[in-house]
This record gives C-alpha cells, structure tokens and sequence, in this order.
C-alpha cells in the first residue's frame, strides 16, 4: 500500500488534474494507492480573503466566491463531456451555495470565529477532491471521495488541531477498508469528537497523508510537490545545488527548520515512527527517484548533508559586566521575550558571562528590544548592564548533517571557507548533538557564504 499527497500546485488547473491522474494510474496498476489532495492552488487564500471580507461588511467576499465557482466551472468544462459536466457541476455548486450562505451569516454578524473560519477553508479541499474523485471514475479509474473528517478526530484547537492518534488509526483503517476503487482523501481537515470541522495547520495536508499512511502500516508515503526533492541549498543562490538522495529525519527536521521548506518536519513524525519511509517527488518531473526521509538514513558520503539559512533577521547583544556570576539574568531575558511573545531562533553566550546575544526575526526585534530594557530597566540604571544592542540585515546559515557527530575538524573546515571567502561572522552556536552549526553573518554576504560552504563540503562528492 502507498499513501500519495499532492499539494495545490500539484492539481491547480483541469490540465494539472489529468498529469497527476495519469501518475495515480500508473502507481495503482502495480498497487494499491490511498491519494491525498490539498486545495486547488490559490483556493484557501481566497477563501481566508473572503472571510475576512465578510467580517468587515465588505461585498468582495461575493466576487471571490464567483472567482472559485468560474474557476470550477472552467475544471470541470475541461475534464468532463456535457452529461458528466452537469451531474459534477451541480453537486460542486451545492458546496459553493453552502460557502455562501456561511459567509452570508459572517456578514451579518460582523464576526468570523476561528471554528468558523476552519469550517470555511474546509471548502477547498471538499470541492478538490470530489470533482478529482468523480474524474478519475469518469475516465475508466473507480475512485470514491473520502472526507478525512469522517475518520482525524481532534481537539478543538482550531486553525492547528492536535490528532487524537488512538481515536483516529482505527477509524482510518475501518473507513478505508470500506472504500471501492481509490480513496481520494481530503488532506488538511478533521473534526473533534462532537464533529466540528477543524484543520491540521500548516503543510495539514502533509501530515493527513503521515496520518493515513502511519494508521494502514503503508510501504510508503510519497509527497509530490514542484520540486525534484530535498536539496543540498537554495538553487536560486547556489547554482550547483544537488537532490539529496535520501537524509535522516533529524536532518530533515533542521533542514526544513532552516529554511528549507519542502516538508514540516512536524509533519512526518507519524509515519517515521512507524519506520515508514516518506519520499519528495516531482509531479513535473515523475520518474525521478526524489528524496527519501526515514529514521537512521545516512545520507551520503560527504560530512554534511545540506545548507539551510533564514533572512530577515536580527542580533540582540546583551552586554554587562553585571551579568558576570549573577544568577537569573538569562532566566529573566527569556521571560520577558516570552511575554511579549517573541520567538528566538537562536542564542549564544561566551563561558565568561559578559554577553548574551540572541536572534529573531527582524519584524520582531523593536519590541523585543523593548522587553527588555522594561525588563533590565534597574540592572542598565546602575550599569550592572551596559548596553543592549540591536543590528538589523543579518542572515542564519545552518550546516546540517548526520555525518558531521564525532567528526573532528568541521568546525576548521567550515571557518576556514568562511575567511577565505572575507565572510565576517558574529555569531556562533552548535549544540551538543553536533548535527547542527548555526551562524550569523550580514545580510549581503548570504549568497557568497552558502556558495562558500557549498564548494568546501559538497561540491567533492558530485
């Protein structure tokens, strides 16, 4: 058994629809195949604009709504002779007039609640895999649509429900068993225990396929994306960047952490532990491997596996000879950042206790600034604390890989490039798993270092 997903630009036009048919065919002649579809591309957006619009009072909610139907109607032209056409277009048109009528009711209480606003985004997923589902029937392929809130129970966490695992495996094995033909499942959307629609958050549709594919002890699950798989950097910068063939989950995770994103790694985690191993393909590009992700992989030869960065962002110095043997400051730091509810990304603090620097992102770094000096108000007042300090236009790169733990002269390898390529770097952090070297560098120099470190580790495997 193999679970497909295909995100929206996978399936976003009728000729889209008919490529990735093609690839389900060609799979479920050798197997049995589970599919999985996000939303039509642009769909959820449009539909999260229309709720918003309908909040506000606004009419442009109606013209998005006529936007979906005529994109719909367009699908469905191309994908079905007339007879066909109108049974799939009355049955999608029911959906749209229920959207409709939902988005009525927001206007004219002037609100749109969260679990309003899941039952809302539900609608492009419900519509997708129908009218797939009733193609895929129409042209000689027995296909039967599978709403997946009929088998992921969740909390009520709406906009990024947690899944109730024990409740949800045995319902998804007993609904699929009943299944003839395909199941085509709608990826992203659940329910709690009292059936109220919620949705699986960011990449949900990913992590519907983990689900499905973890719940029927799968061979594999298989994301297809636009993509050829995981790669070893940014191609846009680094022009000879690579396909990774296969990586662990633990690079996957700091890759994709990184910048890198292909997959959520929150994503995969039901089926990695299931030891089910989750490949990145191509759907413009089907016959090539892509990259496996599995728990233990070794990836390749080289002692990293691939170069990630984050832009945008900012260095927070905290620096004070008060600090030095003073217990609680960095307790403190945190709290404040906390409460004001800005994420680190990463920090570093030298074994003399003099500084502390950390970094955020950008759009975040005046009111953590301000955090804190509200914070260490009476610690800058007797200079206990000398300055706080904030540079903008800097960049993360991060070194990842499984090979780099016990490997001694990394480090030296890594700094070494750095200097010969002039790269000034302001901060450092690894932490003991050795899996990771994360380090700070402005803005500008981004495309230079990640070419830098590209050439000193990976290009010598190629």
């Amino acid at each position: 058994m193999k679970v497909m997903k295909f995100g929206g630009s996978s399936v976003k036009d009728a000729e889209k629809i008919q490529h990735v048919s093609d690839i389900a065919r060609r799979a479920a002649s050798s197997e049995p195949v589970v599919l999985v579809f996000s939303a039509m591309k642009g769909i959820t957006d449009m539909l999260i604009d229309a709720a918003t619009s309908a909040e506000k009072g606004d009419p442009a909610y109606r013209r998005l709504v006529e936007e979906i139907k005529t994109r719909q109607k367009e699908a469905i032209a191309a994908l079905f002779g007339n007879d066909t056409a109108k049974t799939i277009e009355k049955e999608i048109g029911t959906l749209l007039d229920e959207l409709s009528d939902i988005l009525h009711g927001v206007e004219l209480v002037r609100e749109c609640s969260v679990r309003t606003m899941d039952m809302i985004m539900s609608f492009g997923e419900r519509i997708n895999c129908r009218l797939i589902a009733s193609y895929l029937s129409a042209s000689g392929t027995p296909a039967q649509y599978v709403d997946a809130r009929s088998m992921i129970v969740t909390d009520s966490s709406h906009g990024n429900a947690k899944v109730d695992f024990e409740a949800s495996y045995p319902l998804i094995r007993q609904t699929l068993s009943k299944v003839e033909g395909i199941a085509v499942v709608t990826g992203f959307i659940a329910r709690t225990e009292k059936g109220v629609t919620t949705t699986l958050g960011r990449n949900g549709s990913d992590y519907t396929a983990s689900l499905v594919g973890a719940a029927i002890d799968a061979d594999r699950v298989e994301i297809w994306t636009d993509v050829d798989g995981v790669l070893s950097a940014d191609p846009r910068l680094v022009p000879t960047a690579f396909v990774l063939p296969e990586i662990s989950l633990e690079d996957a995770m700091e890759l994709s952490y990184f910048g890198a994103e292909v997959i959520h790694p929150y994503t995969m985690l039901p089926a990695v532990d299931k030891n089910i191993s989750i490949y990145i393909k191509n759907t413009l590009n089907p016959d090539v491997p892509g990259t496996r992700i599995a728990a233990g992989a070794k990836g390749g030869s080289a002692p990293i596996t691939g170069i990630a960065s984050i832009e945008n962002v900012a260095l927070i110095n905290i620096e004070g000879g008060g600090m030095l043997g003073h217990p609680g400051v960095a307790s403190r730091v945190f709290s404040a950042l906390a409460h004001a509810k800005v994420n680190i990304i990463m920090i570093s603090q030298a074994s003399s206790e003099h500084s502390i620097c950390m970094v955020c992102r950008e759009k975040e770094a005046a009111l953590a600034v301000a955090a804190l000096k509200t914070e260490l108000a009476e610690e800058l007042r007797y200079r206990m604390i000398q300055s706080i300090e904030l540079v903008n236009e800097l960049e993360i790169i991060a070194v990842v890989g499984e090979n780099m733990r016990g490997t001694p002269g990394i480090s030296g390898r890594l700094f070494s490039a750095l200097g010969r390529a002039n790269i000034n770097v302001l901060a450092i952090a690894q932490g003991s798993s050795e899996r990771n070297i994360s380090f700070v560098i402005h803005q500008e120099s981004r495309s230079a270092a990640l070419n830098a470190v590209h050439k000193a580790f990976l290009e010598e495997v190629q």
